[in-house]
């Protein structure tokens, strides 16, 4: 925090003071002597949950193109990188500064072809397999000797399997097309189906989880982001339930005052006119 208050207080109240105005609200904030009771209690455990929550705020407002929206959530997401360094530095770790170079090399390193004098004729596949070559790389300098080692524990388990699939995938251990991840879908729902007539909960958790995690495969195999492909599913019901609701209100009635019957055909007759807006 800046020591001198008046300037601090005009750091915090300029509107063009970019990101040190950002980073001097943070430490405002966290200042043991005026800071905000909330944010001094917080550290990086309590905070993890609102950053994760703040990046798929992100991935909502570009999945519904709220262009005017993603400004906000941006920003919210980069106070997050904030707050953590923030509290970094407080203990000792490092700084935002810190951040900033050890992203800023990251990505000069990772991109000879742009800036160093490797060859630009690449094209987007060659350059994923040399970032996740040079990725490799970083691994093995972190003593990572493990093919799986490295990859998050706290990601959506969707997209974690997906990172889990591509790392075994590299030294071979993957079916060799889609064909064989299906049959394996077929094996997988056969043994939920097992487990749910003559086993106990806990194998059929373990059963289901199986059939999710070759369900990730085969979007792995078919190149469809599973997480991305779920999220439109969710929308896409939201949408016809919601049709659902209107159809049912301009009968008088609620869905509570339905049966499975009705709502099913509504349900049908919206798919079927989202269908002809779409080849219209």
């Amino acid at each position: 925090m800046t020591k001198d208050r008046a300037a601090s207080d005009r750091l915090v109240h300029d509107p063009d003071g970019g990101l040190p105005r950002l980073l001097e609200i943070m430490a405002r904030l966290r200042d043991p002597q005026g800071g905000c009771p909330w944010d001094l209690e917080q550290d990086f455990a309590t905070i993890a949950p609102y950053t994760i929550e703040e990046a798929y705020e992100v991935a909502d407002a570009i999945e519904r193109q709220a262009w005017g929206e993603l400004k906000g959530e941006l920003g919210d997401l980069l106070f997050q990188a904030v707050y953590h360094a923030r509290m970094a530095e407080e203990a000792g770790h490092f700084s935002f500064g810190d951040v900033t170079k050890a992203i800023a090399d990251k990505m000069v390193a990772r991109h000879p072809h742009v800036f160093g004098t490797e060859s630009r004729d690449k094209t987007a596949e060659d350059q994923t397999r040399d970032w996740e070559r040079m990725k490799a790389a970083e691994r093995a300098g972190k003593a990572e000797g493990g093919v799986l080692d490295g990859v998050a524990a706290g990601l959506p388990a969707l997209m974690r399997a997906v990172k889990l699939q591509n790392r075994a995938a590299r030294v071979g251990f993957d079916w060799p097309s889609t064909d064989e991840v299906i049959d394996k879908i077929t094996e997988e729902a056969r043994e939920l189906n097992d487990a749910r007539q003559t086993l106990g909960e806990e194998e059929i958790f373990e059963e289901f989880g199986d059939l999710l995690f070759v369900v990730a495969n085969l979007a792995r195999h078919l190149k469809i982001d599973p997480e991305a492909a779920l999220r439109s599913a969710n929308a896409k019901f939201t949408r016809r339930f919601r049709s659902i609701e209107a159809a049912l209100a301009a009968r008088g009635k609620r869905p509570e005052d339905s049966d499975l019957a009705e709502m099913d055909a509504l349900w049908n007759a919206a798919k079927a006119a989202e269908k002809a807006e779409h080849f219209a």
